[in-house]
């Protein structure tokens, strides 16, 4: 999860397309929609893996990180999301994690924060416009855990 200033960056993003009558992460309104980059998304997560992420990647934070372009997931809907760079011994320590969880769903990693879901693909182009071109740096300075059945976030570290 980004640090202070890099959560207003991507919340400005979430405004910005509000404001042009786009979907945005704004409309979800949980109380745990955060900007974040996750690590690995899995109907359950084995101890292993909260033990191997708490320990290779908690001892890491804080990890700099940098979004250098957009990214244009799915089919007629699309997920848009920003890019993001991270060193390749996070990567590496990364999925170290994942390995440890069989029934992640998405082979690979491909980091990322999410800007809006559910996107009309036909919306791409004014998407792009609103959000611009300008790269992000990121200041990842927590390690959480979403538990979707309980609805709730435990923090595995923080810097």
């Amino acid at each position: 999860m980004p640090d202070d200033t890099g959560q207003e960056a991507v919340r400005r993003d979430w405004q910005r397309l509000r404001d042009a009558g786009l979907p945005s992460q704004l409309d979800h309104d949980a109380p745990t929609n955060a900007p974040h980059v996750s690590v690995v998304s899995a109907p359950e997560l084995p101890d292993a893996a909260i033990d191997v992420a708490h320990a290779r990647l908690g001892a890491l934070l804080p990890i700099r990180a940098r979004s250098t372009g957009l990214l244009v997931l799915g089919g007629s809907r699309v997920t848009i999301a920003r890019a993001v760079d991270i060193d390749d011994d996070v990567v590496r320590r990364v999925l170290a994690v994942r390995v440890q969880v069989p029934d992640r769903q998405h082979v690979g990693w491909l980091p990322h924060v999410t800007l809006a879901r559910r996107v009309d693909r036909s919306l791409v182009q004014q998407v792009v416009d609103v959000l611009g071109h300008d790269d992000l740096v990121l200041t990842l300075t927590e390690l959480r855990r979403w538990d979707p059945e309980k609805k709730f976030v435990t923090t595995l570290a923080q810097a």
